[in-house]
């Protein structure tokens, strides 16, 4: 390693350090020595441990302190010691609280903690009364163990005897008697190569120029100085730069694919009648999907307002008989009170339903998307969510047909990274003919569901629109399309808000 190379390389910090380092290696000492505040001191010995110049060591220390309880009981006594101390006659609970103010959750715990001892009896005899005992009589001259512990506050963690770790452990157990914290102390070597620089370093008034200024170009005074050299290959410390959620960064992209396909993007109330989220969808009042093992119906307001008469009356229809779209439909007697229970949205589609019913027919075609919250009556666990994101999307086209939804479907997940796309029949109560998308794992290659989609039925689109046109549609849950990227195999990992993770997940870059 060339010394002077080294020499010519180091920061006016390092310069600082190397003359403290000649006779001192405490950090805390070597912080006033060299006059640094102790952010520039720790930079200062990464760069020059980064220089193989010095070993830095961090040492962890716990110590066991008093919390707020603990520092009030350390003045009053514990609540167990004033207890047993007005304990000079048999008491009941009220006038026992009221000789030692004590509060309930105090008075409770030593009660707890007395018996546990021995220390105190109960009998009942008309109501509860409270007597010390023999062994409590020999506790009123002696201390408990907790209350010699918390006098040698605070106490290494690592250095308890077995009573004073009997101690801390009953004293964890209580609210905020003690506490821990825990210390960082440096411990800083100097290497061989370090100790032959410091026989060679210049002194601190040498002066190194950092960069080449026109002034110094103009007064030529350059040619007296010497140049800082930078030594580019030593490690510098992560820099955490402000950014989205990374969840929040996906959905953003996600957007603009829509976007650029010419789709307007569709937004509306988290809050809906089962009017707009099931019945007019064609989910028959009496389907499993309505009940409260998976719907969260709302108490406050429990019912909503209906749209105009006429929309009703046709949904009405529709369930009852199938109306004029050749479907016989459900055959029930269809409540309009059921319709008018508010429900938290249970998919995006409920959107697709208003934005039909708004539609002009001078408006056709026209192609919508959304990207937002629902909510499923679900337990949680690591594949599903309460609350996650839905991607939906909508074209209204008397030309659109089922190719034009696969190729819509096919480009999408290209653009998040899925190249294999395959589509397969499945069933869906307001599709027909429906599918379900599934994408070939680009890691271990099988393929996983992440879509269902299809062709809205006359009984949907016809009491909306007044028309039946043809409506492609498709619908998506975001976490698992997202999740792959982000190499997460827990669903709940996406909304930990662990700010490690938040700070190392990597950018969504596509």
């Amino acid at each position: 390693m060339d010394i002077e190379k080294i020499i010519d390389s180091l920061h006016p910090l390092e310069r600082k350090v190397l003359v403290a380092l000649r006779t001192e290696l405490d950090f805390e000492r070597l912080a006033k020595k060299s006059k640094l505040k102790e952010v520039e001191l720790s930079r200062a010995l990464a760069w020059l441990e980064g220089k193989g110049i010095v070993k830095l060591q961090e040492h962890y220390t716990t110590f066991i302190e008093l919390a707020e309880n603990g520092k009030r009981y350390m003045a009053e006594g514990l609540p167990e010691r004033r207890l047993l101390k007005a304990l000079e006659r048999e008491h009941t609970l009220p006038e026992l609280q009221r000789a030692t103010q004590l509060t309930d959750d105090e008075l409770s715990v030593s009660i707890g903690i007395l018996k546990k001892k021995q220390a105190i009896a109960t009998r009942k005899d008309e109501g509860l009364k409270i007597a010390r005992t023999a062994t409590g009589n020999e506790y009123v001259h002696k201390k408990f163990a907790e209350e010699a512990f918390l006098k040698e506050l605070p106490l290494k963690l690592t250095d308890l005897s077995a009573e004073q770790a009997f101690a801390y452990e009953e004293l964890k157990k209580r609210k905020a008697i003690v506490t821990t914290a825990t210390v960082k102390k440096q411990e800083i070597e100097v290497t061989d190569l370090g100790k032959r620089l410091l026989a060679r370093e210049p002194k601190p008034h040498q002066e190194y120029l950092e960069t080449l200024t026109p002034e110094l170009l103009k007064t030529g005074s350059w040619r007296n100085k010497k140049f800082r050299t930078f030594a580019i290959e030593t490690p510098v410390p992560k820099i955490y730069p402000g950014k989205r959620h990374f969840t929040n960064q996906a959905i953003e992209y996600t957007r603009r694919i829509w976007l650029d396909l010419g789709f307007s993007e569709m937004q509306g109330r988290l809050l809906h009648t089962s009017f707009w989220n099931f019945d007019a969808l064609f989910t028959a009042q009496d389907h499993p999907v309505r009940d409260m093992q998976d719907t969260f119906f709302i108490k406050d307001p429990e019912k909503g307002k209906l749209p105009e008469k006429e929309l009703v009356k046709l949904v009405n229809a529709v369930h009852e008989n199938g109306w004029t779209t050749g479907s016989t439909g459900w055959r029930y007697a269809w409540s309009e009170e059921a319709s008018k229970k508010n429900v938290l949205r249970t998919h995006t589609t409920v959107l697709s339903a208003r934005t039909i019913a708004a539609l002009k027919e001078t408006e056709l075609p026209a192609k919508f998307f959304s990207i937002g919250k629902c909510f499923r009556n679900e337990t949680l666990d690591w594949s599903h969510l309460f609350e996650f994101d839905q991607v939906e999307g909508i074209v209204i086209d008397p030309d659109a047909n089922f190719k034009h939804l696969i190729g819509y479907l096919k480009n999408f997940f290209l653009k998040m990274g899925y190249k294999d796309v395959r589509v397969r029949p499945a069933y869906f109560p307001y599709t027909e003919m429906s599918a379900e998308v599934d994408v070939l794992h680009p890691v271990h290659n099988r393929w996983i569901e992440l879509a269902g989609s299809g062709i809205l039925r006359p009984e949907v689109v016809k009491p909306l629109l007044g028309k039946d046109v043809p409506v492609i549609a498709w619908g998506l849950g975001f976490p698992r399309t997202i999740m792959e990227y982000y190499k997460i195999t827990d669903i709940r990992d996406l909304y930990r808000n662990d700010l490690r993770q938040l700070r190392e997940m990597k950018l969504w870059m596509k």
